[in-house]
């Protein structure tokens, strides 16, 4: 048998510890990563590797050479492209031969006895046997299902919380016959888990999954690779430490080389030294490994921590689970309080702190006496991911800083061609002034120009994007409504759609590699400024010839809107008075301290449009968001419908406009589903990842939170159009809004969010499929439970932050609490579960 090792991704999530080396390099405990899993399958008694590279190959070629130092023979494949999992495998097909072979990322750390997998592999004659094991957070995995009989019967890689059936994840530990090569194209793009297995599954080849037991780790992040070093220091792993033994008191230290430590330096717990170490007097050393050529002052205490090679510490220094990369200097008396993660040539003044999870990129220098409570670089909350739905959102001018949007900037025109044309806009807010100035410098370097809309609103920005064939893509930069202090930048593709997951990470793998591109100042990009009325002309004209006018007219429509000091202003009153609309416009003008509270100014807003609709006999009342995209609906009778009722409302005029031809509706899993519409076809689902032409199948798009998108006009949500067409809608069905209120029998929907770590949302997810078994259930998104035709609930992990968001339908207040109540106690029983 032979090892063909996976050595070649970019590791972008663990950024900035993989600078300036591929993750298989990565030190545990004084050894590259791969080095470690590469030794225990020679210990088997597999001698002959094939080492896949892509990303740095020069420096894992030099440090292995041709193995014979190893005990082992090494072949290297170095593909000129990206090729995928599977695609850079069957490059390696001539070396491979005509045995069977296993299939491991050099990026892991694990204790699996392989031995195991293999002799499963041979009994049971398989083609194909995958390693499976289970974890806490399978979002970076692909989840799976395996019969009885160790067949695996469904799989999905890299699932969202919603989307996971199991906490069973495939290791990517691959025992492959020869023969299954063949099923691989050549010099194509093809991935083990997205094309080789469905591509088997379809020819009848049963995949098999092998449950291996022990600790397995995928060193994905930062956060993982301190992980990993608790779990070896502490015994929670089956680790063989290399070296000279030396017991102490309240310790045992591993070393490279023999050394005589003076009596005032202290051991305790597992401690491991490289070699020409140098330690001090009066030094304190709690499970910690210290790398080659180090030197520790007089007096510092280091403790849980990792220190890299070539690093020099003066004296008084205090680590607490930090990780030092190589070749830093840190001069005396600094302290860093727990997390602390210094990349690589820095040099840290004396007296400098750093307070907690900080983490400093390469190459930086921190001023003596210094107080570091952020990340030098970027904010903490993207450690992981930049983009939450095609969006970035943080605290503005901390985490989005001008810095932070200009690399994002890079980071997005890199995946674009050189003079590609985008456009770009605002809202009001000073913040978003600054960025989006920051993000054009950013965009000009790399060649791209620009059509700058200034301030505008996100819909009329989309409409420009989808109608112009010169615009390949675009951005918005707005304040968060509900939290004033941040700030949001959205990118759209050439189809005025928000970027989509694939989009996302390349960008995000460009933003953390900084792989930008510098065009000859021949090439910069050009700005072509707008004051928008052109692009703001052709939006109305394209709503009137959509909107029918006629009819709204000869109902002698009166509305009243509050636009919430948001950015439709200076357009959707011009609308509305050359369709013959008669109208009343509340809080048109931005007004930064009334947005900065936008609670308040909604309480507000919600009291007097009631008052002001009621009172002048108007038809229908409309608050809009600032964002331009989130609308709630008044009565005529002053009554403010919630986004619930007032989707139903939407819903039920759609429905009577279909009377002569049906229509097609797309809403989330969450939607509620307690009427039925004769004339609709409605489907509940995912659709974020849709293409603009899949979405045109729709008539309405829509969520439960007042977005709406009429595809006749535009596949975006658009508060706008969305308020027009529903006056239309009205003044075709003769009904007053309040009337078709009254028609909507009285029902319980609720959303809740329950806490739950990161950790337990695999479990949970598991634990609630078990439950549904015997009952009717859904698990497209989440886990949704019938308790009969009309009640349900639904749970999805929430995709960001520590919690389940429960969604809950009943025909009575009291029986949704009592499925709230009842699935709350589960969680509580369920989370104690070991």
């Amino acid at each position: 048998m032979k090892a063909v090792v996976m050595a070649g991704g970019f590791g972008t999530r663990i950024q900035p510890l993989t600078h300036s080396r591929p993750k298989p390099m990565l030190p545990i405990v004084n050894r590259p990563m791969m080095e470690h899993t590469m030794i225990m399958l020679r210990d088997l008694g597999i001698s002959e590797f094939i080492v896949l590279l892509y990303f740095k190959p020069e420096i894992i070629q030099n440090y292995f050479g041709d193995g014979s130092e190893f005990g082992i023979k090494i072949t290297y494949v170095v593909p000129d492209d990206d090729y995928g999992t599977a695609g850079a495998v069957k490059l390696a097909e001539e070396y491979i031969g005509d045995e069977n072979f296993i299939v491991i990322s050099g990026d892991l750390v694990t204790d699996f006895n392989f031995e195991k997998i293999f002799e499963f592999h041979k009994q049971r004659k398989a083609k194909l046997s995958i390693g499976l094991t289970s974890v806490e957070n399978p979002l970076q995995f692909g989840v799976v299902i395996a019969n009885e009989d160790n067949v695996i019967e469904k799989f999905l890689e890299k699932p969202s919380w919603g989307e996971v059936f199991s906490d069973t994840i495939n290791t990517g530990i691959y025992v492959i016959e020869p023969e299954i090569l063949e099923y691989i194209p050549q010099g194509e793009n093809f991935d083990f888990a997205k094309d080789l297995f469905p591509l088997l599954m379809k020819k009848g080849v049963d995949l098999m999954g092998y449950n291996l037991e022990g600790y397995w780790r995928d060193v994905g992040n930062p956060e993982s690779y301190r992980e990993v070093y608790d779990d070896i220091l502490n015994e929670r792993v089956a680790f063989k430490f290399n070296g000279i033994v030396k017991k102490y008191t309240e310790g045992i230290l591993y070393s490279d080389e023999e050394y005589n430590l003076n009596s005032s330096v202290k051991i305790l717990g597992t401690v491991v030294l490289g070699k020409h170490v140098k330690i001090k007097d009066d030094v304190k050393l709690s499970n910690s490994v210290i790398g080659d050529n180090v030197s520790i002052g007089n007096g510092c205490s280091i403790s849980n921590s990792v220190i890299w090679e070539d690093v020099k510490m003066k004296k008084n220094i205090k680590l607490d689970n930090a990780v030092i990369c190589n070749n830093n200097s840190i001069d005396k008396n600094v302290t860093a309080k727990a997390g602390l993660i210094l990349s690589e040539g820095c040099e840290v003044g004396e007296l400098a702190s750093f307070e907690h999870d900080v983490i400093i990129w390469p190459n930086k220098k921190i001023e003596a006496a210094s107080i570091i409570s952020h990340n030098l670089v970027f904010g903490s909350r993207y450690k992981n991911s930049i983009f939450e739905n095609g969006t970035v959102t943080g605290k503005s001018n901390v985490e989005l800083s001008c810095e932070m949007a200009t690399k994002l900037a890079e980071a997005f025109a890199a995946q674009l061609p050189v003079g590609a044309k985008v456009a770009v806009g605002r809202d009001h807010d000073k913040s978003s002034r600054m960025l989006k100035r920051a993000f054009l410098g950013g965009l000009l370097s790399a060649g791209i120009n620009v059509l700058d809309l200034r301030s505008i609103a996100p819909s009329i920005l989309r409409y420009t994007i989808a109608k112009n064939p010169d615009l390949v893509g675009g951005a918005h930069f707005k304040q968060d409504v509900f939290h004033s202090a941040n700030s949001q930048i959205t990118l759209f593709n050439e189809e005025a759609i928000r970027i989509d997951q694939n989009s996302a990470k390349s960008i995000e793998k460009t933003f953390f590699t900084e792989k930008f591109r510098r065009v000859d100042f021949l090439r910069i990009g050009e700005i072509e400024e707008t004051m928008y009325f052109k692009e703001c002309y052709s939006y109305k004209a394209a709503i009137k010839s959509k909107i029918d006018q006629t009819i709204i007219k000869s109902n002698r429509f009166k509305v009243v809107l509050d636009l919430m000091h948001g950015s439709t202003g200076d357009v959707f009153s011009i609308i509305l008075n050359e369709i013959g609309v008669e109208n009343i416009v509340l809080n048109a003008n931005y007004d930064e301290q009334k947005l900065s509270n936008f609670n308040a100014l909604k309480k507000r807003s919600e009291e007097n449009i009631s008052k002001i609709v009621s009172s002048l006999g108007c038809d229908i009342g409309i608050m809009i968001y600032p964002n331009a995209q989130r609308i709630y609906l008044v009565t005529d009778e002053g009554e403010i419908l919630d986004m619930v009722k007032g989707l139903l409302v939407v819903l039920y005029l759609l429905n009577m406009h279909a009377s002569q031809t049906r229509k097609k509706v797309i809403l989330p899993t969450w939607a509620p589903d307690i009427f039925k519409f004769e004339n609709l076809d409605i489907q509940r689902g995912k659709y974020s990842d849709f293409k603009a032409q899949k979405l045109r199948e729709y008539s309405l798009i829509a969520t439960v939170d007042g977005n709406f998108a009429f595809t006749e006009f535009g596949v975006f949500r658009d508060a706008i159009y969305a308020s027009l067409k529903i006056m239309e809608m009205l003044s075709f069905s003769q009904y007053k809004l309040s009337e078709i209120s009254r028609k909507i029998d009285d029902f319980c929907y609720m959303q809740e969010k329950i806490e739950c770590s990161q950790a337990l949302k695999g479990k949970m997810m598991r634990k609630f499929l078990e439950d549904a078994k015997g009952k009717r259930s859904s698990s497209e998104d989440g886990v949704k439970i019938w308790e009969n035709e009309t009640d349900w609930i639904l749970m999805i992990p929430d995709q960001y932050s520590d919690h389940l968001n429960f969604y809950i339908q009943a025909s009575t207040k009291e029986g949704a609490e009592a499925l709230l109540k009842s699935y709350t106690q589960k969680i509580e029983i369920w989370s104690k579960e070991k």
